[in-house]
């Protein structure tokens, strides 16, 4: 892989300098000292000095330097050392003990750097800049693994990933694959902002486009290929590889193994959610063939209400905007409290327009006891008998039994008693605690979870599965949730879907502190769903594409990247408004089953279980 980085080189910047600088590409400038540091932050952009007294996010310094940056305790990844004149044993002593990301050579010095590079225990990468693809396509040659480029646009990047045969990814001032919990502890809060609103979760620097998770804007998503990492003419207009032959060898070999109805492991989970490019499309493809095995071309849907009973809650999860977004953004309105007689009004009216299922979620309200759950069970199932009642995630199920001091099983068994049909997957977020930790740290941790959907399939009330992405979590953490599902899956059986939910990040509280990114890309929104199919294959039949959170068009697409299901009609679901999404509120079900029929597949209505009601 070679990486390369947009940088520019200044004396100083002011933050609207930053800002143009942001827009026109670049992620990076190299100051002399840290004078103009928090200017190019506030601009968006991060910072690397050649001072190594001041504070700054990176470092270019020379091996001396590199040392006493190393003995202040600055991360290795936020040094970059020149290949001066110095003795190359002073040159890779200094290597060696600031485990330096990258050795920044002059283009006639890349062979020696490259040999100190190429020592055990070295893993530093050498850096150069590079005027034009000629000079890069040497560079590489000669072993450079770092592209340093000055004012580069869209369509030279696209001719040097063309003369590199696609092997190129964008950095920023760090080498990519980066912890959350490095970067969060080692940079200071705005340098940390900044770096994460740069990023994908593999630390890649962002594709340019405005689209993001709950934007009204539909995602420019080529014609045809499904991959938007790159913008240039080659790309957008280029088709990509039929089937997964073109893909690197050790996705190949995943994919191939994949069709012949071998699951990845979690480390091949891991491996396919990292995929850039081609792989994804390579990926896209393989899981759609997989979705042709099980659905055919037949797409369900179901008619629905969301009921949100209150956005009043007592935890502190950071991405909740539902309760506790910023009322400067217009999103949550006032506190309320919905009573019983409203519910059962809203489950009628939604009876009367044709829904057969309400889902029924909220905050945890500081009132709320058990009692509360099965009062709302048995109120809607008195005047509606007939009607589907998907409620209660595990964390209210969790709390309504503590409550009442009853065990998980019998108070499951109570609310099924009451006529509770099946369990919403919701407050799974991601199933890892080391994120859990930080994104809602007072919500029950991974294993409560599976105990309440273990328990909750024993008894026969089955569930959905969700995996909410693309905050502070990183695909590792994604291949681990994948796994937990699996294994709760191969036990009981009682998933009936996978639903991806994108982080929506424009009201979410962690973002707007600074603590989290800006959503997933499209790319890495593609990879989820394909790579679900592909993890679930003969466990799960249904991956659902969430218009509410991508919008009709951008859920379209991804009917083609392994999912066979839209999801339902909702009528009113503001979660995902007060985190300042566009979509969110109603489709009906003409809308739905347009769209399905509109790229050629076989609209279904459906109940909660996938039972079709009949084909419209």
């Amino acid at each position: 892989m070679i990486t390369f980085l947009r940088l520019r080189p200044a004396d100083r910047i002011s933050d609207l300098g930053a800002a143009t600088r942001r827009r026109e590409g670049t992620t990076v400038v190299e100051l002399p000292n840290t004078d103009f540091v928090a200017q190019a932050l506030a601009g968006g952009i991060l910072a690397v000095v050649a001072d190594p007294t001041g504070i700054a996010p990176g470092y270019v310094v020379d091996p001396k330097a590199a040392l006493e940056l190393a003995t202040d305790g600055v991360a290795g990844w936020r040094i970059t050392i020149i290949h001066d004149d110095s003795a190359p044993e002073t040159v890779l002593d200094a290597l060696a003990r600031s485990e330096a990301a990258f050795l920044r050579a002059g283009r006639s010095s890349v062979a020696a750097a490259a040999r100190l590079c190429a020592m055990p225990g070295i893993d530093a990468g050498v850096s150069v800049y590079v005027n034009d693809v000629d000079e890069a396509v040497e560079a590489v040659a000669g072993g450079a693994s770092d592209l340093l480029l000055r004012d580069w646009d869209t369509e030279r990047l696209g001719a040097l990933r063309a003369a590199l045969d696609g092997n190129l990814v964008e950095r920023t001032a760090f080498p990519i694959g980066l912890s959350y919990d490095s970067v969060v502890s080692q940079l200071d809060a705005d340098a940390a902002a900044v770096y994460l609103h740069l990023t994908d979760g593999s630390g890649v620097a962002r594709p340019r486009y405005g689209w993001a998770p709950g934007k009204s804007e539909a995602p420019s998503v080529p014609d045809h290929r499904i991959s938007m990492e790159w913008a240039d003419a080659r790309w957008l207009t280029g088709s990509a590889s039929d089937g997964y032959d073109g893909a690197a060898p050790a996705i190949r070999s995943v994919l191939h193994r994949s069709l012949d109805g071998h699951r990845p492991d979690v480390d091949q989970l891991e491996l396919l959610l990292t995929a850039r490019g081609d792989d994804v499309d390579a990926i896209a493809h393989v899981a759609d063939q997989l979705r042709k095995r099980t659905n055919g071309d037949k797409v369900t849907y179901v008619v629905n209400r969301n009921i949100n009973y209150t956005n009043q809650c007592y935890f502190k999860c950071g991405f909740c905007a539902f309760s506790k977004g910023p009322k400067s953004l217009n999103l949550r309105g006032d506190p309320y409290l919905l009573d019983l007689e409203e519910i059962v009004r809203r489950s009628r009216e939604a009876w009367d327009k044709g829904a057969t299922e309400v889902t029924l979620q909220g905050g945890i309200h500081p009132g709320f006891t058990g009692e509360f759950y099965l009062d709302v069970v048995k109120a809607i199932k008195a005047e509606i008998p007939g009607m589907h009642i998907h409620g209660f995630t595990p964390l209210e199920v969790w709390q309504g039994a503590e409550t009442i001091g009853m065990g998980i099983e019998p108070f499951l068994w109570q609310l099924k008693e009451s006529g509770l049909n099946t369990l919403p997957g919701t407050a799974a977020e991601i199933l890892d605690d080391d994120v859990r930790k930080t994104l809602c740290p007072d919500k029950i941790r991974t294993s409560q979870w599976a105990f309440v959907m273990e328990t909750a399939h024993n008894l026969g009330i089955r569930a959905t599965s969700t995996i909410m992405f693309g905050h502070m979590d990183q695909p590792r953490n994604w291949a681990n949730h994948f796994e937990v599902i699996r294994m709760i899956q191969t036990r009981t059986g009682g998933f009936t879907e996978m639903v991806p939910l994108p982080f929506v990040h424009m009201g979410a509280p962690i973002f707007l502190r600074g603590k989290a990114r800006m959503g997933p890309t499209w790319d890495e929104v593609v990879l989820i769903h394909a790579v679900a199919r592909i993890a679930f294959d003969g466990l799960i039949d249904n991956i659902q594409a969430s218009w509410v959170k991508l919008g009709i068009r951008g859920a379209q697409r991804l009917l083609s990247a392994g999912c066979n299901d839209l999801g339902g009609t909702l009528m009113n679901e503001n979660i995902s408004r007060a985190a300042g999404a566009s979509h969110g509120e109603e489709m009906t079900p003409d809308e739905l089953a347009g769209a399905i029929a509109q790229i050629g597949r076989t609209p279904v209505l459906r109940n909660t279980l996938y039972e079709p009601i009949g084909v419209s």
